[in-house]
């Protein structure tokens, strides 16, 4: 029997219901059809029913965003207590121990917003620290609640968790009228460490993890397998691993065997951060370019090269619809200058971790590359993102990572 509802309700049109039907957890406001008389408070929970009335599902309303409302439950009887958010912590971390190898819990993501029914919230855990980012107003006020229950919940199951340090320095949160922050979250009658710095432990490999000043939360870990599916090629191979950023990929081709690996990127800082990663791991078969591929890949085609395996990694050339076109331009000329370096035979790691470059368009731009360097592409691999990185179906938006290994011949 459904409860009954005592929340503000939202009535939105036919295009919104079968969004919400199919598995989209979103409704925009030029979808909704009726709003409460007396606005509600921004950040409250508010029910959403079809045109004629039935129940959709509960949700978070934003009142500043084109996302009105990002539904947290489809069930009517459902209870927003803490013992709620309790559940959906421990199913989350659940999933996380059934998808992943054990030794890979200690650097995973443990939230992935809406893939996990946390719309809006990021939450890594980096060892002995939660790294969290908070995108919807929603999930910004629930903090008090959820934060505690986070490491509750972890600490419950054995594991060490010494705190929870936020990094919302992210311009998304205007759109959601929250302010940009990044600090120790208080747990209540608990201190946090002193450093924002640890370490991570991924297929082998160490990583110092600045967690106060790296990209996003600190380090990615949605290429976790796709770095092992390159190490295990890697053995007696030249390697050049472009915008190696933390010099992950490289790391793994150097631990795997690799005869020589080159790790380069536009970043000085990126460099020494690979640098002190490969002294960590005392790899020694390695060197370091400080250098643009966009002019790397050509210099290198003009004076010659000992590579056999390059691998690009870049960051989201697109973060929006209007620039899928040049950003497609982007990737084609790398693909197509490390297609042309290698050799017949050599091997070639590609990845785009842009969502509006789907799946469809890079391949498009893989056979044009491939057929403008007189290439042909024998695939290997398809990966995605690691599955604490879970793809949900009915929101596209949760897959965005697309990986290909191939040889080239």
């Amino acid at each position: 029997m459904k409860s009954e509802r005592t929340y503000p309700v939202y009535k939105v049109n036919k295009h919104a219901e079968g969004l919400l039907v199919g598995g989209h957890p979103w409704v925009y406001e030029n979808d909704i059809l009726e709003a409460p008389g007396t606005e509600p408070e921004n950040g409250t929970l508010v029910d959403v029913v079809s045109p004629k009335g039935a129940y959709l599902g509960t949700g978070f309303l934003s009142l500043q965003s084109k996302i009105r409302v990002r539904l947290i439950s489809r069930n009517a009887n459902d209870t927003f207590d803490t013992a709620f958010w309790r559940r959906r912590v421990e199913y989350a971390w659940a999933y996380r121990k059934t998808v992943l190898e054990p030794a890979d819990l200690s650097a995973c993501r443990f939230i992935f917003g809406e893939a996990d029914q946390f719309p809006g919230l990021t939450v890594d855990r980096f060892n002995n620290v939660l790294v969290t980012q908070t995108l919807s107003v929603g999930m910004e006020k629930l903090k008090p609640v959820l934060f505690p229950l986070l490491a509750e919940v972890l600490r419950a199951d054995g594991q060490t968790i010494d705190g929870i340090y936020e990094r919302n320095d992210e311009a998304l949160r205007a759109k959601e009228g929250l302010e940009q922050n990044k600090g120790w979250f208080a747990l209540p009658g608990e201190s946090h460490p002193e450093t924002t710095q640890t370490e991570i432990c991924e297929n082998g490999v160490y990583y110092h993890v600045d967690f106060e000043n790296g990209q996003k939360t600190g380090f990615f870990l949605d290429q976790k397998y796709n770095r092992r599916a390159v190490a295990r090629l890697a053995a007696g191979h030249t390697v050049l691993d472009c915008f190696t950023h933390t010099g992950s990929f490289a790391l793994n081709a150097a631990k795997g065997g690799a005869a020589r690996v080159t790790a380069a990127d536009i970043s000085a800082e990126a460099i020494a951060m690979a640098k002190r990663n490969a002294e960590r791991n005392n790899l020694d078969n390695m060197d370091f370019l400080c250098e643009d591929t966009f002019a790397l890949l050509p210099r290198l085609e003009k004076e010659g090269h000992p590579y056999d395996f390059i691998i690009l990694d870049p960051p989201a050339f697109t973060k929006a619809r209007r620039t899928v076109e040049n950003a497609m331009r982007g990737y084609k000329e790398i693909n197509y200058r490390a297609m042309k370096l290698l050799p017949r035979g050599g091997y070639l790691a590609t990845a785009s971790c842009s969502h509006f470059a789907t799946e469809e368009l890079f391949i498009k731009m893989l056979r044009a590359a491939a057929k403008d360097a007189h290439r042909q592409l024998r695939q290997i691999e398809v990966k995605q993102q690691a599955p604490d990185h879970p793809i949900l179906w009915g929101v596209p938006e949760t897959n965005y990572l697309k990986f290909f290994l191939f040889q080239v011949i």
